[in-house]
């Protein structure tokens, strides 16, 4: 069922609401929490769509906020909302508000969202893009108890971690953290299934993808060991290395779909890891609605971390032994740097990599016989 109001307010929406909940025979809400979704015109479709998928997991009532702030003076002098209401089947397992705010009105986006949050229920706001840079303090972030952002959707992928960090408060997540899950999830069991003693980690993947940072933070504050991150063409994450006393136990998914865990003295094993939909996140981030203290650590701790481990190199190879040697190589290795983050499709330590791989096959082969 679709309802469409056109200058309306917010008690008429919620009458609206309640008629068509009667229409089809259901006098209780039945619903576990209040999704309100910050968007626009042009990123409303998907992630309405998202939040419908989720809902069939979640059933819960969906506000999408649409400002329509206007261009021209005349435009912005207008103030009316217009909402379009879907229950049913339209609304996934629950009820779906769409509301377009016009003129000043798009400044007061709560008092109109306010009425319509459902009573006793957890509130969640989620900006598919274009996030404040401090969600708490955001109007409609005010309201809730959840807020998701997304830092990929950012102009600086990476460089939204560092503003993350500084506003976090608890409550705060990102959908860059909600991806890495699986991979986490891998990566904690195979040290389950063989303690060892990780001397270093090296984290690979595509650049600007703040995904691949995070799992590198988590990986620094778990294991406290030096940890690398190499740029890869992607997709995604594409291989983890978790360097031991005993070999290397590594995680590599080139292709984004399945993932192969080596480990010394097993054999291979292919495990899943396909790179998840949107609405597969926001179900797992509304499974939960206490703050989130890992993430919290690891988006706090400086990406600038990651790189420690390149400067103390030097001490470690013999060949740098003599100073002006280390100075010449740490010039270099500044130079190679700057000149990979001018090219987003860069692949690095095309030599040092095979080298880890093939050392990693032998260590297993032997194992293995």
């Amino acid at each position: 069922m679709k309802i469409d109001l056109t200058n309306t307010t917010s008690s008429k929406i919620n009458a609206q609401l309640m008629e068509a909940r009667r229409a089809s025979g259901s006098t209780a809400a039945g619903m576990v929490l209040t999704l309100v979704i910050v968007t626009d015109e042009g990123s409303a479709y998907d992630a309405l769509k998202a939040a419908n998928e989720a809902s069939r997991e979640h059933p819960m009532r969906t506000l999408a906020v649409i400002k329509r702030a206007g261009r021209s003076p005349r435009a912005r002098a207008e103030t009316r909302l217009d909402a379009e209401i879907l229950v049913g089947s339209d609304a996934g397992s629950g009820e779906t508000v769409i509301l377009r705010m016009h003129g000043e009105l798009a400044l007061h986006a709560q008092s109109v969202v306010l009425p319509l949050l459902l009573p006793d229920a957890p509130t969640v706001v989620w900006w598919p893009d274009n996030a404040p840079q401090h969600p708490a303090q955001d109007p409609l972030g005010a309201l809730a108890q959840r807020r998701i952002t997304d830092a990929v959707t950012a102009e600086s992928p990476v460089g939204q971690l560092a503003q993350r960090a500084e506003s976090y408060t608890p409550g705060d997540t990102d959908l860059a953290w909600t991806r890495i899950t699986g991979w986490r999830s891998m990566l904690a069991a195979a040290l389950d299934q063989r303690p060892s003693a990780i001397t270093s980690v090296m984290v690979e993947g595509e650049s600007y993808n703040p995904s691949v940072e995070l799992l590198g933070l988590w990986l620094l504050n778990r294991l406290h060991v030096p940890v690398e991150r190499v740029v890869t063409g992607g997709p995604g994450i594409t291989a983890v290395h978790l360097r031991t006393t005993g070999g290397d136990i590594t995680l590599d998914r080139p292709d984004g779909l399945m993932g192969t865990l080596s480990m010394p003295g097993s054999p291979d094993r292919q495990v899943a890891l396909k790179r998840r939909e949107t609405a597969e996140l926001i179900a797992e981030e509304l499974r939960r609605l206490d703050p989130d203290d890992i993430y919290s650590t690891a988006v706090r701790t400086p990406v600038e971390r990651l790189r420690e481990h390149a400067e103390s190199g030097p001490a470690a190879d013999p060949a740098l032994a003599d100073p002006a040697a280390a100075d010449s190589v740490g010039e270099a290795a500044a130079a190679a740097a700057d000149a990979a983050v001018a090219n987003a499709t860069r692949v690095t330590a095309d030599a040092e990599k095979p080298t880890a791989k093939k050392a990693a096959g032998k260590r297993a082969a032997k194992g293995s016989a």
